[in-house]
Parts: structure tokens; C-alpha cells; sequence
């Protein structure tokens, strides 16, 4: 990884700066991905079932062509944590989040929010109004976190079927549901 600045949120997450990574406790330091990140990315995801894993070369692109819409977390110089995401080619408004990874040894922590919250604080996404996602109906954790959100950014959530488990998926996969906050009050 290159020793640059880059644009992260303070401590806090009351306003963005221009530091050198965000210090979430003595361990933890949130930063935009880089595409060394990509096997981290893909091996981390695999030891975090039941997320779906993507390709490695997908992972690559994530933390290379996407890095300024995603957040790496180390701690100890290990990747701890990732959120994956970009922004809607037909509504620049919108932030999809693709997925979010937090591994065993930094979970408890908040780590997940902190990193969707320090992502929306980066200059590039100023102009986002809306976050989205998709989450089954069995993902709890990751209902709670999109509650979550929409109540410190006293928006609307809404929720509805974009895949259905029998059209979309052959009955192989459960529904992924549409989990759509906004408008954002920042």
C-alpha cells in the first residue's frame, strides 16, 4: 500500500478530514481499499459464512476499481473488516452497499456501522441522499445495522422483494430483499 493521505472521517464521525486513517480504538484503522487489499478481501469473506463469496478476481476489482467507495479496517496490519459498494450508474444519488464483512476477531465493536457511517462522510459521496441494499430475511445482524442507520440519519426505510428466491434464483437462493434509507439528513 502506498503511504498517501486520504479523505476519512475524524474520530467521532462529526466531520470528515484529511488524515492518514481513523483510529476506532487502539486497534483498529479504517482507510479505502487498494487493490492489495483484494485477496484479504476474498479470504476474509470466506471465513465469515453464511456470506456468499464472490471470485477473487471480483474481490481485486472491489478494492482496485471500487476503492473509493469501499473502506478497508486493519488492525494489527490484518484486514479486519470491509465494506464493499458504488455508486447507482443510473441514480448518482445512490449508494448500493454490495456487502459488508467484519471477521471474528474484531466483531462486538461496531466495527460495521462505523465503517458505512465513515464511508458516507467521504467527499465523494456528499451528494449521496440514499443508501441501499440487499439482505435476506434470515440476516438479522445485518437488519439491525440498517436499522440502525436509518435512525441516526432520521430517514425512511423502506423494504421490499428485488430478488425473488423463485424467479431470481430457481429456488436455489432465499429472497434478497431491498433495504432502501434515505433521505439521508446529514
Amino acid at each position: 500500500m502506498k503511504n498517501q493521505l486520504i479523505p476519512q472521517a475524524t474520530v467521532g464521525m462529526e466531520r470528515s478530514a484529511w488524515i492518514r486513517g481513523l483510529t476506532l480504538n487502539m486497534d483498529i484503522t479504517l482507510r479505502p481499499a487498494v487493490s492489495d487489499d483484494g485477496l484479504a478481501v476474498h479470504r476474509l469473506v470466506a471465513s465469515s459464512p453464511p456470506l456468499d463469496t464472490n471470485s477473487l478476481y471480483c474481490n481485486l476489482l472491489q478494492a482496485s476499481h471500487f476503492g473509493d467507495t469501499a473502506v478497508a479496517a486493519e488492525m494489527e496490519g490484518e484486514l479486519v473488516g470491509f465494506v464493499s459498494g458504488y455508486l447507482k450508474p443510473d441514480a448518482t444519488d445512490t449508494y448500493f452497499l454490495w456487502q459488508v464483512v467484519v471477521g471474528e476477531a474484531a466483531r462486538g465493536q461496531g466495527l460495521a456501522k462505523r465503517m458505512v457511517q465513515s464511508l458516507m462522510d467521504r467527499p465523494t459521496l456528499q451528494g449521496v441522499r440514499f443508501l441501499e441494499t440487499t439482505i435476506t430475511p434470515d440476516n438479522e445482524p445485518s437488519q439491525r445495522l440498517f436499522k440502525s442507520l436509518a435512525r441516526d440519519w432520521e430517514a425512511d426505510l423502506d423494504v421490499s422483494v428485488l430478488f425473488d428466491k423463485d424467479t431470481h434464483f430457481g429456488g436455489q437462493h432465499d429472497n434478497e430483499e431491498l433495504y432502501r434509507i434515505g433521505p439521508i439528513r446529514r
